[in-house]
């Protein structure tokens, strides 16, 4: 199979202005593909595609998709590159089609933008079907042409990267447990002479005082694992690392603060920050790129049960701060503050922390984008011109003392798990909450609740665990190893 690019003209009517692939391929059938788009209707939209067989015997089968406008850069309503995002978006769809069509490999047309394209292509075809035994036609993506090899395979790594995210997020937790999470990620990174796993089991979490971590493991049959991995790409193994930390709670039932019934399964993601920043860290890996990152995920259950955490108890962090557990549902949080203690001792040059925290950021900012939370606005400014080359997109949230008091207001202990006023600000008083965990003065919190999953809104991702926002984690890291800050 094959799928061209063709751009929408300025005027709606007018011929179809293939891509240079495009017009080379019609060349090749001596303009019989130009002929069959102008009778077949009007010049194709955005998204849209038209499917022709029987053209050349190398392609029985060619899609042509259409990509927009021909010059689409950076929309600044959108804070994203709309060029780069039709092309993912438009290459996923003429892939999904010649799937459908039982076709084992399709040439892609680099549309201008071989990274995007292979984006599209390998995100597009994804899906997670380990445990069925009736599976969609495995279907191989290759660049058409040879000109932009080198973007092409940037762009597979990428995506490969994120569906790695989307593969833990999606299996079941009975199948990813952190032990098993921790091994799968042992396991991609087994290759790399440069990085080094360790697994530390619970003993190891307990001589480190992790009191707040063990506190939500301690309800699960599941022994909790602390995962740290150490990549050193740098020019020297003593630069200051780049730091990520990432929520693992494989599953949440909320422990004796129960959730609803009604949607508990897809709970099996609440390790999507664990997921997300060491798939980064196995991508950066594969890129070899030049920075040292290190990666930090605790990971356990969120169970109910006799030894569960009971609301009203009062536990003790790795700095010695108490925190009084008003609702065992705000888990991620404890496990976050040890992890993020953890995380200053290694000198870093940026701390960034992420995890699926509160619905309360799904309530904000739906699956548009992943909400941050920083005190530096250089951090900041790498992660959101991240963002827009990515399309995956973050979005700056407050850090204000206003939060900061309603957690520090608490009769028990010097923190609560939750704002006094419960409801209201919900991601901001989690993210105040953290801040009080962190003396670093570049540190950001992504809360990736509200992108855990992808219904229809990203139309170059099918239904299901998202993996977001792990092409913008990597992208981000490879601007900081490019950044001579600090």
């Amino acid at each position: 199979g094959l799928v061209l690019g063709t751009y929408s003209s300025e005027k709606d009517e007018g011929a179809a202005q293939f891509t240079s692939a495009g017009d080379a391929f019609d060349r090749l059938v001596s303009g019989k593909l130009r002929e069959l788009l102008s009778v077949c209707g009007p010049p194709l939209k955005k998204g849209k595609t038209r499917i022709f067989h029987g053209l050349h015997q190398d392609f029985p089968s060619v899609v042509v998709v259409g990509l927009g406008k021909k010059n689409a850069g950076v929309n600044d309503q959108e804070n994203w590159n709309e060029g780069k995002e039709n092309i993912r978006a438009a290459v996923a769809v003429g892939c999904r089609q010649i799937q459908d069509l039982e076709i084992p490999c399709v040439e892609v047309d680099p549309c201008g933008d071989a990274q995007a394209a292979a984006e599209g292509a390998v995100l597009g075809l994804y899906e997670y079907n380990e445990l069925k035994q009736k599976k969609k036609p495995v279907v191989t993506p290759q660049l058409h042409g040879s000109a932009e090899g080198e973007a092409w395979q940037r762009g597979v790594i990428y995506a490969e990267g994120q569906n790695l995210a989307r593969y833990l997020m999606e299996a079941p937790a009975n199948y990813i447990t952190p032990l098993k999470f921790a091994e799968h990620i042992e396991q991609k990174l087994r290759s790399f002479s440069n990085v080094k796993v360790h697994i530390r089991p619970e003993s190891w979490i307990t001589t480190q005082q992790m009191g707040a971590f063990l506190s939500v493991a301690k309800g699960s049959a599941e022994p909790p694992i602390f995962l740290e991995i150490h990549y050193l790409g740098g020019a020297s193994a003593n630069d200051s690392p780049l730091v990520f930390v990432g929520k693992g709670v494989t599953f949440d039932s909320g422990g004796i603060s129960l959730k609803p019934s009604s949607g508990m399964d897809a709970m099996r993601a609440d390790m999507g920050g664990a997921a997300t920043v060491c798939s980064a860290i196995v991508t950066a890996a594969a890129l070899n790129l030049p920075l040292n990152i290190i990666g930090l995920a605790p990971l356990c259950e969120n169970m109910p049960s006799g030894k569960a955490n009971k609301p009203g108890d009062v536990v003790r962090a790795k700095n010695g701060k108490t925190i009084q557990v008003d609702n065992t549902d705000a888990e991620g949080r404890l496990l976050l503050a040890d992890a993020l203690c953890y995380a200053h001792s290694f000198n870093a040059r940026a701390i960034v922390n992420a995890a699926t925290l509160t619905g309360a950021m799904d309530v904000a900012l739906g699956s548009a984008a992943t909400g941050v939370f920083t005190n530096s606005s250089w951090l900041w400014t790498h992660l959101y011109e991240a963002s827009i080359l990515t399309g995956d997109r973050v979005w700056r949230m407050p850090l204000f003392e206003h939060y900061t008091k309603q957690v520090t207001d608490c009769p028990l202990a010097d923190l609560s798990n939750i704002g006094k006023y419960s409801r209201a600000g919900g991601a901001c008083t989690a993210a105040a909450f953290l801040k009080e965990f962190v003396t670093a003065s570049h540190w950001a919190h992504l809360d990736i609740a509200g992108v855990m999953a992808n219904k229809d809104e990203v139309p170059y991702l099918r239904k299901g665990m998202a993996g977001r926002p792990t092409r913008t984690l990597v992208e981000f890291a490879a601007r900081l190893s490019q950044d001579s800050h600090g």
